[in-house]
């Protein structure tokens, strides 16, 4: 990995490639922007690789609420090296390799001292559109006019500037493309599993929606030692792809005339799901996965996010009896101190990592990258910037 990065424009504003969204669901354009340096506790970021995760896609979607802001760079799982870094920053130099993350982790606040959870009280206000600690934005177009942030990351651009508490210093012995995944959407998965559910050895589990995020819940259930995996998703093809994380068991709901699908998982597993995990982010799905887990004792652990702000109805007597529902942000991981213990799992071969790779691409295709997502032909699509690919 190159180890040598222009230092003469620390402090200076650097000009680069970036993919822009400047309207809701409209293709992203390559421009030349402007990055500014970094200001006190940030770090600017040379991106190496990103990724393309679905909530990308589905902000880009939004053309109202507080979190449609445009024009904007997307991007919130990447992998790359430290430019510079401003004042106060002393947990990562220039030419550190480091991912950055959208869960905040600043480890000095009362929430992320604490063993509970992964929250960050840091800051007291959330900005959507810019950096965390002032809301303001380091891109500026060629005209000079601001570009919003995305997720504190931005990554869908050769440089970025991440604020510290944001940034996860890594080995160099992970492969930068293998990095990029840990950034978000395999980590939740994993984590939903072992750190939120904390499965046990010889259970069975139920996944509503083998996306990457599913998939990674399989991987996670894996490594646990779940004995039975059981996918739920309306793509066939998805049981295939599933075997290699550990999926036991398919169930395509298209296919369920007679019975419902908590039904079927029920009749599987003799009488519910130990534990299931919804993967998808829709209320009745949440509704399914907890109708399948098993009375008395079993979890649903909510991973998708629910864009269409539909409420869950849930039956309070099953909660009386012992059901329960979590939710998982981040797989509940705590970014600084989590993440390289799952990198040192993948360099031990223990994780798999390498299956979540369906495609590459370069920056000036990434719009390939969305139709593919669309399509739901792939995984994870590794976005090459074109100064490393």
């Amino acid at each position: 990995m190159e180890s040598k990065y222009p230092t003469e424009m620390t402090g200076k504003p650097i000009r680069c490639k970036a993919a822009v969204a400047r309207k809701a669901g409209e293709p992203l354009i390559i421009e030349e922007i402007e990055v500014l340096p970094p200001k006190a506790w940030e770090v600017r970021i040379k991106i190496l690789c990103t990724s393309l995760c679905h909530t990308d896609v589905t902000i880009w979607k939004l053309t109202d609420g507080p979190a449609a802001y445009f024009p904007r760079i997307f991007g919130h799982e990447a992998a790359g090296i430290v430019e510079s870094v401003g004042e106060h920053v002393d947990e990562v130099k220039a030419g550190d390799f480091v991912i950055p993350v959208f869960q905040r982790n600043c480890g000095e606040c009362k929430d992320c001292l604490s063993p509970k959870g992964n929250g960050c009280t840091k800051f007291p206000v959330e900005f959507f559109g810019g950096m965390p600690r002032d809301g303001t934005t380091r891109f500026v177009d060629s005209d000079g006019r601001p570009i919003h942030h995305f997720f504190s990351v931005s990554s869908f651009s050769q440089y970025t500037v991440v604020d510290i508490a944001h940034v996860v210093k890594m080995s160099r012995d992970v492969p930068v493309d293998k990095a990029c995944l840990l950034s978000c959407g395999v980590t939740t998965g994993i984590g939903a599993v072992c750190k939120i559910a904390q499965v046990e050895e010889g259970s069975t589990v139920a996944i509503f929606g083998l996306g990457a995020v599913g998939l990674a819940v399989a991987e996670g259930a894996r490594l646990q030692g779940a004995s039975r995996i059981i996918g739920v998703d309306i793509n066939p093809e998805k049981f295939e792809i599933g075997k290699k994380f550990g999926v036991t068991d398919f169930i395509n709901p298209t296919s369920c005339t007679e019975k419902s699908v908590s039904e079927v998982i029920k009749e599987m597993s003799g009488g519910g799901a130990d534990y299931c995990f919804e993967c998808i982010g829709l209320a009745s799905l949440m509704q399914d996965a907890f109708s399948s887990s098993r009375p008395g004792c079993g979890k649903t652990v909510v991973v998708g996010v629910e864009m269409h702000g539909t409420p869950l109805s849930i039956n309070t007597y099953e909660l009386l009896r012992g059901r329960s529902i979590l939710g998982c942000l981040f797989g509940g991981f705590k970014p600084k101190f989590d993440i390289p213990i799952l990198a040192k799992r993948y360099l031990d071969k223990e994780l798999h990592l390498d299956e979540f790779i369906s495609d590459e691409v370069k920056l000036d295709e990434i719009n390939r990258a969305f139709d593919m997502l669309h399509r739901g032909k792939n995984l994870r699509c590794i976005i090459w910037m074109d100064n490393y690919f």
